[in-house]
């Protein structure tokens, strides 16, 4: 389960996705609009491990067998793609960013639009790591269950906290969004290299330590 719990922190903090939601939060009708991608959001992550728990069968995979070596292999890669995609967001620190087309007219989205910009928006490479994470996972009780569903709330846990402050405390929340974003803003570069040498770097020694002792 540690896997799932930095997998699932790693997700709900990367900076990009936090600052799509910030926007849509601070568009008009922004809480139905950010209501909208969260539940987009936590719709696609939980079709994908349950998706996942349906073709494993909810037992993990048998060691040394052709699937468990396939997703160790899969890990092993998406650590490296980690690895790489933090050094080289560290050779661009500093870059200005350009953002996405679709920011210019957050006003006139809609809700359903916002719904598919949620899960478009999600760091891929992290979710499919969360994917073979859950490949290996048994899913036989009651609690194994709640810590899947554990994955996929704790992935969403940042956009929940920010949406019901939004919702319960709308004055503060401008100011504090606003401030938020800022921060986010001054330190995405520190964060997507913090995140991706992490995670990337757990994958690559667990994958080729499984792989050379299994």
């Amino acid at each position: 389960m540690f896997e799932l719990v930095l997998i699932g922190v790693a997700i709900t903090l990367d900076p990009l996705p936090l600052t799509a939601f910030i926007l849509i939060l601070g568009s008009e009708r922004g809480l139905g609009k950010g209501l909208a991608f969260l539940l987009g959001w936590l719709a696609c992550l939980a079709l994908i491990v349950v998706g996942v728990v349906v073709i494993t069968g909810g037992e993990p995979l048998k060691p040394q067998s052709a699937p468990s070596t396939a997703v160790l292999v899969g890990k092993l890669l998406l650590g490296l793609i980690l690895v790489w995609l933090g050094y080289r967001q560290r050779k661009r620190m500093g870059r200005p960013r350009t953002p996405p087309s679709w920011t210019q007219k957050l006003d006139a989205l809609s809700m359903p639009a916002a719904a598919v910009i949620g899960p478009f928006v999600q760091p891929w490479t992290l979710v499919a790591a969360g994917a073979l994470a859950v490949a290996t996972a048994k899913v036989s009780n009651v609690w194994e269950v709640l810590g899947l569903v554990g994955f996929c709330l704790l992935g969403s846990a940042s956009l929940i906290v920010m949406l019901a402050y939004a919702r319960f405390r709308p004055e503060a929340a401008r100011a504090r969004l606003d401030a938020l974003k800022q921060w986010i803003d001054d330190h995405t570069d520190q964060a997507i290299v913090i995140g991706c040498l992490v995670v990337g770097a757990f994958l690559v020694v667990q994958s080729t330590y499984l792989l050379a002792t299994g």
